[in-house]
């Protein structure tokens, strides 16, 4: 992987108008798409195999004028006057009469018809006037909407003065979220970080850019799916906060490591190929965890909230491709001029950084290295004590501040581990009152007028008028179905919670009964969802006394479903994303404690994030502050969208602080090698703190950036975005400068050394990710190896394979030019296989060094997969056409096992023969492994190599259990 990112920012950085010009071509074709196919989102919410659901598509078929989408408008009479006088029965009656002719209005509820009750207030100071619509919300047209707003307008101008006429419903009930100046002050905030991180402002404004053409863009392809699939309104604004927070924080870190680099002196072009190859790693690393995490959002088995988190993803990947192609493009664009203002220490810290300097070489001298981040040691002057003075230097004048408290915090680790456990066990209490709910028109703004129509229902008939449940079923076996509906409606009335049964009536066919149930309660009230618990528990009791098979539906009851099968969906939720965080950061660390801590720390975020949301959003604490509409429970999927999103960020802040702790730790070790009385503890320690100095300045601006594009969405968002938003940006605050900057150096100094214990079955197990960048590292000091701009075919130097402690060979070295070939004879047909494998890339060797048509593997063993052509004869029901389809396409390199076992002379003949052919096209170098050299040069000679030359692989026995070669050109 970074040696793939690598070559990637290196041709990126050269052909910088290329990539640039690509990104915004794509974004202009998926942007025209938009306009010419997009059909704009939807705030339908359905969840398959629910009974609510259930109970819907049935009304839908048998009773549809009950089972589309609802509204309502409300007449309130001023003081003094009554709904029941002429004026206000005629007014309303002949609005009523207007309506039933718009497009797509099946029915409307007059409160004046003897036959329906309910709907005229007690003192008879409002009437209530309910509206069914065929289809959902967003099959209604826009021309009835306006009508409608129309009409009620008019209504109310001709009625007395001072009477309030207000629409409302859940056809109104959802706002479409927008965006507003106030984000805009996010990436002000954004942008002011960047300056102060790379003193620069040229540097600053890439990382805005390329995130700005990645949002752009991922939000185009979002509002593009809805041609063929159903976005809730939400996602688009979900999309944008993550895409624009990752976005440029990928950016960031890749730049401020070319940044360094370049001012330590490196060639601005390397500099950018190296930074995509180390830092781009880690940015693949992290938005893989994120993909994962939100893909992980179908859990709760709820297609919006699925769509919800591919589109998310959608726009986390979008933000890696940019980060890795578009970044080291800018940094081509601007060449070396990226180093930025100098910023001047204050003289008395200039002399102690350079007193301390000297003592540091001095320390290097005696065998105790400072522990230096890899970057900054390669930052420096020549020689390794200029190295690590340089580093100190470094790292005293610009971090004085992290060398401080990461010092403060590991001197004292167990009181730090307690203090942050226990300060956000005490944050985290108010999470145990969490309540979830879909939004209603009680969420919205009091100003808007489906909140106004709302809150006078809920004043003059009761709470439960907004939130009406309906609960049908066949009764096509009655004999007397009103009278059956009649003694239903009775019982249900009877029930602890319901406030009234406003009707109960069979369908026009009188096979389908329904009774509509108004709750003493308000819709989001936790009282509602016991009372639809209740009368989903009588479901035996009704069948057997009415034989009637009775569901609960109705717009509040898919509300409570939804928000109980995401409150389901937590915990295995939860055990997934840290399952996740321990396995992926075990293949990372190479380590079993660092990722318990890892995902301690999170869930220690997680739980503390909730408890603020809580606490503002349910208990009201600084709820005005935040201009919260109204208190009390939360939009349902906010908890699991935020467990997913601050699990991809929180892996990124500990990918990319612990990260450096490892190279610092792997190289001090390396750099000690047993010539010092320096314990492993005190080397682990050194590691902390000088890789927390070395990538402290990064980490916290990424956190500032993160927590302010979320919180710029808070004061003025949407109501459905403004608690995920405030969960999202406290939980990054929480996790960055809390959990991975103060409680992870505190237990990473309690751990020492341990901290990198893996035991010996896992680490095989375990697949190798390269996220620190190390086969670019080696790439890097092996360029010349074996000579510069070598011609070898294949060159092998001291190359080994130890297989679960076996030795499968070792010592082999060997060149072969272009168009030569190699015999690999030895009895142990495993070996001499493992071996032809190794130089075709299938296999990693464990030691020495091979390069194969220019690439040093293994970490261009992808490319030369993809070039260096396998037969592997002995298993082939063809041999022939097996050595066909390895020498086709663009192998210039092909190896071939199992000569031994092709016996026919004409099945040789014919293997020769595809080889001289392959010959005669184009350069091809073969590479052939036998038990017995004999078997194998006749074939050779045939296609053209008389003189193949051959290494022996020597068999393990007792005495000598490694196979061995002396070197060999051909």
């Amino acid at each position: 992987m970074s040696t793939l990112l690598y070559s990637l920012g290196r041709w990126s950085y050269r052909h910088p108008w290329r990539v640039l010009v690509s990104w915004l071509l794509l974004l202009v074709i998926a942007g025209g798409a938009f306009a010419l196919f997009g059909k704009g989102t939807s705030n339908s919410f359905s969840i398959p195999g629910t009974e609510a659901q259930a109970g819907l598509e049935q009304l839908n078929r048998s009773f549809p004028q009950a089972s589309g989408t609802s509204a309502q408008f409300i007449v309130v009479a001023p003081d003094g006057s009554s709904v029941e006088d002429d004026a206000f029965k005629t007014g309303i009656e002949q609005t009523i009469t207007d309506i039933e002719g718009l497009d797509g209005v099946l029915a409307v509820t007059d409160p004046y018809n003897e036959m329906v009750t309910g709907l005229i207030s007690d003192d008879e100071t409002a009437a209530l006037v309910r509206l069914q619509f065929d289809g959902e919300a967003t099959d209604v047209p826009e021309s009835t909407k306006t009508k409608l707003h129309e009409m009620t307008d008019e209504l109310g101008a001709s009625l007395p003065e001072g009477t309030e006429v207000v629409l409302g419903g859940d056809l109104f009930a959802l706002s479409v979220p927008g965006i507003t100046l106030t984000e805009g002050v996010g990436l002000l905030i954004a942008l002011f970080v960047l300056i102060v991180t790379f003193r620069s402002i040229r540097m600053a404004g890439l990382p805005l850019a390329s995130a700005v053409i990645g949002v752009a863009l991922s939000l185009s392809l979002i509002m593009l799916s809805t041609a063929f699939a159903t976005i809730s309104s939400t996602t688009p604004l979900l999309a944008l906060m993550l895409g624009l927070a990752v976005g440029i924080d990928y950016a960031l870190f890749i730049m401020a490591r070319h940044q360094d680099q370049v001012r330590a002196g490196e060639d601005p072009e390397e500099s950018a190929a190296r930074a995509t190859g180390t830092a781009g790693s880690a940015v693949v690393f992290a938005g893989i965890t994120v993909l994962i995490a939100l893909i992980g959002l179908g859990f709760a088995n709820i297609p919006f909230l699925t769509v919800m988190g591919i589109a998310a993803a959608v726009s986390v990947a979008i933000a890696v491709l940019v980060a890795i192609t578009l970044t080291p493009a800018f940094l081509g664009l601007v060449k070396g001029r990226v180093v930025g203002w100098k910023r001047r220490e204050p003289r008395g810290r200039r002399r102690a950084a350079q007193q301390r300097a000297l003592q540091q070489g001095a320390d290097v001298a005696d065998g105790r290295p400072s522990h230096v981040g890899a970057d900054a040691a390669s930052a420096a002057p020549a020689g390794p004590q200029a190295q690590e003075a340089h580093a100190a230097t470094g790292a005293t004048a610009r971090r004085g501040f992290a060398t401080r408290w990461v010092g403060l915090v590991t001197r004292h680790p167990v009181v730090t581990t307690v203090a942050v456990v226990l300060g956000l066990g005490i944050i985290a209490i108010p999470a145990a009152s969490l309540a979830l709910a879909l939004p209603n028109a009680g969420m919205l703004p009091k100003d808007d007028p489906a909140r106004v129509s709302y809150d006078l229902v809920a004043e003059h008939f009761g709470p439960g008028f907004n939130g009406p449940l309906v609960l049908t079923g066949t009764i096509v076996t009655s004999t007397d179905p009103l009278g059956l509906m009649q003694d239903l409606g009775d019982e249900i009335s009877t029930l602890p919670g319901v406030e009234t049964v406003a009707l109960a009536v069979p369908n026009e066919t009188a096979d389908t009964g329904i009774v509509q149930v108004i709750p003493t309660t308000a819709p989001d009230d936790p009282a509602t969802a016991d009372l639809v618990r209740e009368l989903r528990g009588l479901h035996d009791h009704f069948l057997d006394e009415y034989g009637i098979d009775l569901k609960v539906t109705g717009f509040t009851a898919v509300a409570i479903d939804i928000s109980d099968r995401l409150g389901e969906a937590l915990v295995p939720f939860g055990v997934f994303v840290v399952g996740l965080s321990l396995i992926l950061l075990a293949i990372v660390f190479r380590s079993i404690w660092v990722p318990i801590t890892a995902a301690a720390g999170y869930l220690l975020s997680v739980v503390a994030a909730f408890g603020v949301v809580a606490a503002v959003f349910e208990w009201g604490w600084g709820a005005d502050l935040l201009h919260v509409t109204k208190v009390g429970p939360i939009i349902s999927f906010m908890p699991i969208v935020a467990m997913g999103v601050l699990f991809g960020l929180a892996m990124d802040y500990q990918v990319f602080l612990v990260s450096r702790m490892r190279e610092d730790y792997v190289h001090a070790r390396r750099a000690l090698d047993g010539h010092s009385s320096r314990q492993p503890r005190d080397i682990a320690l050194g590691a902390v703190r000088s890789g927390f100095t070395a990538s402290a300045r990064v980490v916290t601006a990424a956190a500032v950036i993160m927590f302010a594009v979320f919180a710029a969405f808070v004061p003025e968002g949407d109501s459905s975005l403004k608690p995920i938003a405030l969960g999202l940006s406290v939980g990054i605050a929480i996790d960055a400068f809390i959990v991975r900057m103060t409680l992870v150096p505190a237990v990473m100094a309690l751990l020492g050394d341990k901290a990198w214990w893996l035991p010996k079955w896992l680490d095989r197990l375990l697949p190798h990710f390269d996220i620190e960048g190390e086969a670019v590292e080696r790439e890097r000091a092996l360029a010349d190896w074996p000579e510069p701009e070598t011609t070898a075919a294949i060159v092998a130097s001291d190359l080994s394979l130890v297989e679960r402690d076996v030795v499968v060979f070792e010592g082999v070295s060997l060149r072969v030019e272009p168009g030569g070939a190699l015999v690999v004879a030895g009895a142990d047909e495993i070996a001499t296989r493992a071996m032809l494998l190794t130089i075709a890339g299938r296999i990693d060797s464990t030691g020495g060094r091979l390069r194969v048509a220019g690439h040093l593997l293994p970490g261009r063993s992808a490319w030369v997969r993809a070039h260096v052509g396998v037969a592997l004869l002995a298993e082939a029901d063809d041999p022939v056409a097996e050595l066909r389809r390895a020498v086709r396409g663009r192998t210039g390199i092909v190896v071939i096992d199992g000569v031994d076992r092709i016996t026919d002379p004409v099945t040789r003949d014919r293997l020769a023969s595809v080889l001289w052919d392959a010959s005669l096209e184009a350069s091809v170098t073969v590479v052939v492994s036998t038990g017995d050299a004999a078997n194998a040069l006749p074939l050779l000679a045939a296609a053209g190599h008389p003189d193949a030359p051959f290494i022996e692989l020597v068999a393990p026995n007792a005495t000598a259990p490694a196979h061995s070669t002396t070197e060999v050109n051909a």
